[in-house]
């Protein structure tokens, strides 16, 4: 699988750890323990974005376009 870079905003949670949301990639929202779980997660979620994506025939973002 090829691999595109995005850029995620962390975040602190008041109630303890972290959040990670994408400019590139719409209504990613991530949460972890920690900054690392966080990106991890992040970067599973716009995995499975993509494999629907092109599953679906739908569009994918412009910044995830292979």
């Amino acid at each position: 699988m090829n691999e595109a870079t995005i850029r995620l905003h962390i975040e602190s949670l008041e109630e303890g750890g972290y959040l990670a949301t994408s400019p590139d990639v719409p209504g990613l929202v991530a949460e972890g323990r920690s900054v690392t779980e966080a990106v991890e997660i992040a970067q599973a979620l716009t995995r499975k974005l993509v494999e629907s994506c092109l599953e679906h025939g739908d569009p994918l973002p412009p910044a995830l376009e292979i």
